[in-house]
Order: structure tokens, then C-alpha cells, then sequence
């Protein structure tokens, strides 16, 4: 799958991935439509727009209009992308095809770890597949030059926030990451076109996320979402998009499924910062290499 550059349009991404980050957005028919099409998707490859249409209850223009809701063309654009979709999962090593994403209360420790590492892995490979390396470059650029960079993120994403600022910290970034919204804004309230913003939210429509960052685009910063949703307001509010794909199994949705394709992002934004920034970064890693070593505890064995 080919990677997007500037002026090329959205990155790719699975077809199955899209539909679901779309779902939570549609209502009625058109829900039906993309619950049926993720149920099974290998079957629907051989369904007819009419056919689709009569299995969900509804009709083929639903599935029409179904098709133009989640960004597609039309029915037959979903069909190819099925397809090709389903031919990447058979000859990928890390495909889920056959393994599933459902987990149930009997199913042994061997099961657990089949279906979350698989998921995982497509959930990596999906992210990396669709970045837009103009967008990385843009952020990477940006983040390499600001006087200040903050990082803003609430709950799970908080967590990738803080760690944001960690890996940022350490090569000579001017980073904090926050996750409370009185003290991420009054931050932001103080920002300046010669700063940066990165706002981290699964859905890109968590209100203590979008209010910080959205005011730090007012004062001039430049903006950076990392979100799963591209249409969302926190993408819609952002100079540079960088979009992460989800993990979902059972008992792990949103945010918890996508952890480690935002921090796959996070990973590919931190080296390029430090390439950018290459007498910095490396003068940082130096000074402060040692450290961890100097803490760590020698066991001693008691006879």
C-alpha cells in the first residue's frame, strides 16, 4: 500500500478500519449496513448493492448512501477495497482473518493471547500502512524548531501524552504534556507561532482535549491531532493530521485498542525530531544516558 505525500489526498487505510471508526457516527439504516458489512465482510464481497440492502432490512440506496457516509465513492468501491482488504489478511503473517477479535469467558490463555497480539500487530501495521508523510514531516519539522511544545490529553491519552513529553524531554525538546484542562489552557493561553500543540484523543471529540487545543491554535501555534478519526472536530481543528488505526478486541475498545498505533506515531515523530535536531538531541542523550544505569540495583545473593 502506498503511503500518501503532499497534495495526494487521505492515506489509505483498510476499508473494515474506516467503517469502523465511522459507525459511532451513524444512526438507523445506515448503522445496520456497516454492522452487517464488518460482521462479515468476506461475504458481502459476493452481495450485490440490492442484495446488501434486503439482508440489512433496508434498500440499495441505503447501501448507496451507506457507502458516501464513511468516504467512499460507491458500492463498487467498497467491494474492491473488501477485497484487496481480505487478500492482504491471507498473506500477511499478522492478518486476523482467522483468528477473530471475539474473546469469550471460557476460552483458554493460549486464545488471549492469539487474538490480542494479532490484533495488535494489524493495528500497527494498518497505522504505519496509512501515514501521511508529508503530515509526519510537517509535525516533525515544527516540533524540531518550536520554542515550546505542549501536549494535550485526558484519561487513556493522557498516558500517551505524558509519554509524548518523556521522549521529547530527553533529546532537548521544551515539552509538557498535560491532562487536566484548567492548567492545559492556561498553557495554551500563553503560546505563541513559534510553538507547537499535539492533541492526543482516540475519538478526536473529547471537549477537554479539543478546548486547549483549539485555543492554542487561536494564539498561533502550530496544531498536531493524533487521532483515529480524520473527520473529528480535534482533526478538523489541526494544521497536521496524523491518523492511527484501532485494536479492538473483547473487553478492549477505543482508546485501550489503540494504544500502541498512537504510539507507534509518537515513535515515528520522536526519531525525526531527533534527526532534525541531531546536535541537540544526541548532546541530550549523552549528558543524560548514564542515569538509569546509576540507579539501577545490583542483586546480591545471600547464602
Amino acid at each position: 500500500m502506498e503511503r500518501t505525500g503532499a497534495g495526494s489526498g487521505p492515506p489509505p487505510t483498510d476499508v473494515t478500519a474506516l467503517i469502523r471508526t465511522e459507525l459511532p457516527r451513524l444512526t438507523g439504516s445506515l448503522r445496520k449496513v456497516g454492522e452487517l458489512i464488518l460482521e462479515d465482510p468476506a461475504a458481502v464481497t459476493h452481495c450485490s448493492a440490492a442484495e446488501l440492502g434486503r439482508r440489512t432490512g433496508t434498500s440499495q440506496a441505503t447501501v448507496t448512501r451507506f457507502c458516501r457516509a464513511v468516504g467512499l465513492d460507491s458500492y463498487q468501491h467498497l467491494l474492491i477495497a473488501l477485497a484487496r482488504e481480505r487478500g492482504r489478511g491471507e498473506v500477511s503473517d499478522w492478518g486476523t482473518a482467522e483468528i477473530g477479535s471475539d474473546i469469550s469467558p471460557d476460552d483458554d490463555l493460549e486464545r488471549v493471547v492469539a487474538v490480542v497480539g494479532s490484533a495488535d500487530l494489524r493495528a500497527v501495521q494498518q497505522t504505519i500502512d496509512r501515514i501521511d508523510l508529508d503530515a509526519l514531516e510537517r509535525a516533525a519539522q515544527a516540533v524540531a524548531r518550536a520554542r515550546r511544545v505542549d501536549v494535550y490529553g485526558v484519561g487513556g491519552s493522557g498516558a500517551v501524552a505524558l509519554e509524548t513529553e518523556v521522549r521529547l524531554f530527553r533529546i532537548g525538546c521544551a515539552v509538557r504534556g498535560w491532562n487536566e484542562v484548567h492548567a492545559a489552557a492556561t498553557s495554551a493561553a500563553l503560546l505563541t507561532p513559534a510553538d507547537v500543540a499535539i492533541g492526543i484523543s482516540h475519538s478526536g471529540s473529547t471537549r477537554e482535549t479539543i478546548e486547549p487545543f483549539e485555543l492554542a491554535g487561536e494564539r498561533g501555534a502550530t496544531t498536531v491531532a493524533i487521532t483515529a478519526d480524520p473527520r473529528s472536530p480535534l482533526a478538523r481543528a489541526a494544521d497536521v493530521r496524523l491518523i492511527s488505526a484501532s485494536s479492538e478486541t473483547s473487553f478492549r475498545t477505543g482508546s485501550i485498542g489503540a494504544r500502541h498505533s498512537v504510539l507507534v506515531l509518537i515513535d515515528c515523530l520522536y526519531v525525526r525530531v531527533a534527526q532534525l535536531s541531531y546536535t541537540r538531541a544526541s548532546a541530550s542523550l549523552t549528558l543524560t544516558g548514564h542515569i538509569a544505569g546509576q540507579h539501577a540495583v545490583t542483586s546480591r545473593r545471600t547464602r
